[in-house]
């Protein structure tokens, strides 16, 4: 299975198995023992590359050899002898106990190298104090923790190239423990969107050095800081020159950050990292044992963080501190401020800082408008991201970005309201790909887009006070539905409303004409009765989708010589942007399309594709032609077991094949299907056109919606019921004998089909791969571009005959028709009797139609 088949198997079982364990505490115990199973598995590919043998390592790697615990902690870090090897535990079988672990942890706290000592001391700390509540006696925890271990021991630990299973792994389960953790969600992870975003920024920003460093002073769980690296990898091409500091308050978070930055590559001389509250504890640090010597006043090209919002902090004695002293101190019960400004401090002068915030940053009054005003005058602001409601883990309250450089060029400010731009997923909202480009696009070209940014300049601020507030400078709400009073009293369309489409008639600048006889008068009248038509077959439109067409023609058989002539070497973390770069460019001079849309297609598929040019850089091109075991979860015994039920491809899906390869044989297998729905239709059918009375009979079911079988061929066989009866009997029973039938050629013929696919698969040629790739990576991305062009027609149309609708029944029509009923209503009145309270009532009916 692939990385994200795998993750999603660990998250459901782990899920599963926490039982009543909150989700934010049995995050500690899994990531934990991953980290540990990560160690383990690294030793022994050290020691496997240095030509030792499983039987060395069984034989040898203890702590008696002085020689060989020296050597591994030189070159590993840390020491780990084999009868605490995550490896030999699965190996114990039965003989596997709770205190094998903790004797286990006991034993690397003791074995870490002097030199990695900052990197690993304590940092099973919260595991090993944790073990106790994975059950009420040994033997409970011994099965929690053997189940747990058990669950992760498929997950590779040896990055290749960009198959970065372990890492995605990692970060699907924070992710998924934080949905889970309600409030405390917030304090261990950023939704990985919004780390993206911020990634992207600061990345733009620093793409042209060759060394840098980044700090995240609230680091959570370290994803932040990592996915930062891991764009900024991108333009430097060596993730090694990339030097991370990171500091925690809560201990169970700071071991996360740790282990998160170990597990993902980065060299232990690269991560600094501190266990303090950051507004008491700051930087510049020293050891107490050597002040002079290691005294680090740190200042880095870039800060990131998502601290906590509006936290009580003690600004007492502060106001000296450099952090604070040319700006002010933040509110005892709001610390968002005291955050900011101590990110600001630890940027060098030509670096950058990004940092999420509660939207009332923005206006609040008092000591922070203070504080937000000398940030403006010392130019400090760049720009101001305005985020979707609901979109952080735990908390609905509206959040923002602030970007802020220590020197800038320019005096302005860049807002944007991105409020807007979001999916619904669950009860949260999530950043699509193209929201998170739109963002960086915006941010890194300082443009000013409609309804979305505004480069605002430092005297309008001024003039409003210093007050941020997005929707002073930024007017994203849509227009409200308004009702002409004219038009709705004597019809016509009236021309303002026309004009609100002025981005679709300067593309077409003579349908409007060809729509409206008076296409200039202030009130228009449709001159056409089928609106979908003319617009459809208008010459502007066509010239459109043709001007749409010729931009992309070649488009496919570029994406083929690129993903699946380059395969082996393209560079997948970088493709995307590429790509995305050249659909840029064709849609160029094309009026109406948005360019972010045309990028989300892309994006919806590259996920997918890059996880296939994943597995075949790293396994070869013949990983193509594999197929996996289909592994399900089924009951056995009252217990949930996992079993094959057939085969998936490894790369290639079974669908596909058999669209391509197998399309007989699967059209065959469709059209017996189709027919056994034919057949219960049938069933359904001769049910309705059996008598109520019959269907008491016990050749029907007690709830009366089926037949039964047995029962129906002994009513036919016995011939006690009536002609017609006896009809439909027999057409039932004809149906289940063909249905039966039916049921077994369609079983028969699938499972044959299957294991044909599986064969086919199996014994592909390059040429049937590379065209297979192209189904499946090209054709979903060229599809969906092609059909742009005819969605903005279709939408187009739509608002025009919404117009046309609007003001199609004139106010007076509606009174004349109101009129009409009222009178055909008091005809029908008069021919009714009744008794005096009858006709009383009537009388009095009448005169409110008007009829006296």
């Amino acid at each position: 299975m692939n990385k994200q088949q795998l993750a999603s198997k660990i998250w459901e079982s782990a899920n599963k198995m926490r039982s009543k364990i909150e989700a934010n505490e049995y995050k500690d115990y899994i990531l934990g023992f991953i980290f540990y199973k990560f160690l383990s598995d690294k030793e022994i590919k050290y020691l496997k590359q240095n030509d030792w043998t499983d039987e060395d390592i069984k034989g040898f790697l203890n702590e008696d050899d002085r020689e060989t615990v020296e050597s591994i902690h030189k070159n590993v870090g840390y020491f780990i002898a084999y009868e605490n090897l995550f490896s030999t535990w699965l190996e114990m079988g039965s003989d596997f106990n709770v205190s094998n672990v903790r004797d286990a942890l006991s034993a690397f706290s003791r074995l870490i190298n002097a030199s990695h000592k900052k990197v690993f001391d304590k940092i099973f700390d919260t595991l090993q104090t944790g073990l106790s509540k994975l059950g009420d006696s040994s033997g409970t925890q011994t099965k929690a923790i053997s189940d747990l271990i058990h669950l992760i021991k498929d997950i590779p630990m040896d990055s290749k190239q960009d198959y970065d299973v372990l890492g995605f792994i990692y970060e699907y389960l924070i992710s998924n423990f934080a949905a889970n953790a309600g409030k405390k969600a917030g304090e261990f992870y950023t939704p990985h969107e919004v780390s993206l975003l911020m990634s992207e920024i600061v990345a733009d920003h620093l793409k042209d050095r060759t060394e840098i460093k980044i700090y995240d002073p609230t680091s959570g769980s370290g994803s932040l800081l990592i996915n930062i690296g891991k764009c900024v990898a991108k333009y430097m091409g060596d993730g090694d020159k990339i030097k991370y500091y990171a500091q925690e308050l809560k201990e169970n978070t700071y071991n996360l950050t740790r282990m998160n930055l170990v597990m993902r590559g980065i060299l232990p001389d690269n991560i600094a990292t501190r266990n303090g509250d950051t507004l008491e504890e700051d930087w510049p640090y020293f050891d107490e044992s050597d002040p002079v010597g290691t005294y680090d006043p740190l200042y880095v090209d870039a800060v990131v963080s998502n601290p906590p919002y509006s936290q009580n902090w003690n600004p007492a004695n502060k106001e000296s501190d450099p952090r604070y002293k040319s700006y002010g101190l933040a509110p005892k019960g709001k610390a968002d401020y005291a955050f900011l400004l101590h990110d600001l401090y630890h940027i060098k002068p030509d670096g950058l800082m990004t940092i999420v915030l509660p939207h009332g940053v923005l206006f609040r009054g008092g000591e922070e408008g203070e504080i937000r005003k000398n940030l403006i005058e010392n130019n400090k602001i760049d720009a101001i991201i305005g985020l979707p409601a609901n979109i952080f883990f735990g908390t609905g309250i509206p959040t923002i970005i602030m970007v802020l450089k220590q020197r800038r060029s320019n005096t302005d400010v860049l807002i944007i309201d991105a409020s807007k731009g979001f999916e619904k997923v669950g009860k949260t909202n999530k950043l699509r790909a193209s929201d998170i480009k739109k963002i960086v696009d915006a941010v890194t070209s300082r443009v000013s887009i409609p309804k979305f940014s505004r480069v605002v300049s430092r005297e309008e601020i001024r003039q409003n006070d210093y007050n941020l507030n997005i929707p002073r400078y930024v007017d994203s709400s849509e227009k409200p539905e308004s009702w002409d009073i004219y038009a709705s009293m004597f019809g016509g369309i009236p021309a303002g409303e026309v004009n609100d489409l002025s981005a679709y008639w300067d593309a077409f600048p003579t349908l409007k004409k060809a729509l409206f006889d008076d296409a200039d008068a202030p009130y228009l009248h449709f001159n056409v009765e089928d609106i979908k038509k003319t617009v459809s077959e208008h010459a502007d439109v066509t010239a459109f989708e043709g001007k749409f067409k010729s931009a992309f023609d070649g488009f496919d058989s570029y994406l083929a010589e690129e993903l699946i002539g380059g395969m082996d070497a393209i560079n997948i973390s970088k493709e995307e942007s590429a790509l995305s770069a050249k659909i840029f460019d064709r849609l160029d001079g094309i009026p109406l399309v948005d360019r972010y849309e045309a990028y989300q297609l892309l994006d919806n598929e590259w996920s997918r594709i890059a996880v296939d040019l994943e597995i075949i850089q790293t396994e070869g091109f013949d990983a193509a032609k594999k197929v996996d075991p289909n592994m399900v979860v089924r009951k056995k015994d009252g217990k949930d077991t996992e079993v094959q039920d057939g085969w998936i491809g490894h790369v290639i899906p079974f669908e596909l094949v058999q669209e391509k390869h197998l399309s007989e044989k699967l059209s065959a297998l469709k059209a017996n299907e189709t027919r056994l729905t034919e057949i219960a239709a049938g069933f359904e059918e001769q049910l309705d056109e059996l008598p109520e009375e019959e269907k008491e009979k016990d050749f029907v079911n007690d709830d009366k919606t089926a037949f039964v079988a047995a029962a129906v061929k002994k009513a036919i066989k016995a011939k006690e019921v009536e002609p017609e009866i006896l009809d439909i009997l027999k057409k039932v029973d004809a149906l289940v004998a063909e249905e039966k039938a039916a049921k077994k050629k369609v079983k028969d013929d699938s499972a044959a089909l299957h294991l044909e696919t599986k064969a086919k698969i199996e014994q592909l040629s390059d040429d049937e791969v590379k065209e297979l790739l192209r189904e499946k990576w090209i054709a979903p991305v060229v599809n969906g571009l092609s059909k742009l062009p005819g969605g903005i027609v279709n939408g187009f149309v739509s608002k025009l005959e919404a117009l046309a609708k609007k003001y199609e029944t004139t106010f007076f029509e509606v009174e004349e028709e109101i009129r009409n009923v009222e009178s055909d209503l008091a005809g029908m009145l008069e021919q009714l009797t009744g008794n005096d309270y009858d006709m009383q009532g009537l009388a009095e009916f009448k005169k409110l139609l008007g009829g006296e």
